[in-house]
């Protein structure tokens, strides 16, 4: 696939590094083009230093890798407003949560996916990434991360199925949980999980462990 990355930052490299290793096309855009060189160098495997709106133009799929703060100035580098990803797979690994607390700074009810998606309208917007940090990705499929289940939510079926293949191939396996209303829940709990494991707790010992349907049945 043809993969765009805004952003630089740790979550960026990881699943850059991951996607290039799987054999995907990856371009860099971000705010400052050093930065952009400088991990498209570290990436290595023909991934390209491009300016955000090249990143978002003609790709199968775009990660929206910045902070939740930084998703507004980086749309509008795009010209996400214009339409400029309209039709195009938009994942959103993003947690506006309160740092070391945990608590959502979204309005009640609202979403980081939705406001994404009403940002860039026409986008598929799929809410993936948002619970592991990003040391998660950087080891080859089968080095650690083979297994773990990267929750996620999408109005789109062919978006969807796209970011799945993405997630298998840093050795992640995709559950999708629901469409778009459902995101709010998932942001939920990746507050719950920062909150736990700032307050010194690991977050895995406070949710219990149920079978999945397929053992029940």
């Amino acid at each position: 696939m043809r993969i765009g990355i805004l952003g630089t930052g740790t979550l960026a490299a990881a699943l850059g590094e991951g996607w290039s290793r799987a054999g995907h096309e990856v371009s860099i855009g971000g705010r400052s083009q050093a930065k952009a060189e400088k991990l498209a160098g570290r990436l290595g495997r023909g991934a390209l230093a491009v300016t955000p709106r090249e990143a978002a133009i003609g790709r199968d799929a775009v990660l929206l890798a910045v902070s939740w703060d930084g998703v507004e100035d980086m749309l509008e580098l795009v010209g996400a407003s214009d339409g400029l990803l309209e039709g195009t797979p938009l994942i959103d690994p993003t947690n506006a949560v309160a740092h070391g607390v945990g608590v959502l700074l979204t309005e009640h009810g609202e979403s980081m996916s939705r406001r994404i998606a009403g940002l860039a309208p026409g986008a598929h917007v799929v809410k993936a990434f948002h619970l592991f940090p990003a040391g998660q990705w950087t080891s080859p499929p089968g080095g650690g991360s083979s297994g773990v289940a990267v929750a996620m939510c999408g109005d789109d079926p062919a978006a969807l199925h796209v970011v799945g293949e993405l997630v298998r191939d840093v050795g992640g396996t995709p559950a999708v949980l629901g469409a778009l209303d459902r995101v709010r829940q998932l942001e939920e709990v990746a507050g719950f999980t920062i909150g736990l494991a700032f307050a010194g707790f690991d977050p895995s010992s406070a949710v219990p462990r149920v079978p999945s349907s397929r053992v029940m049945d």
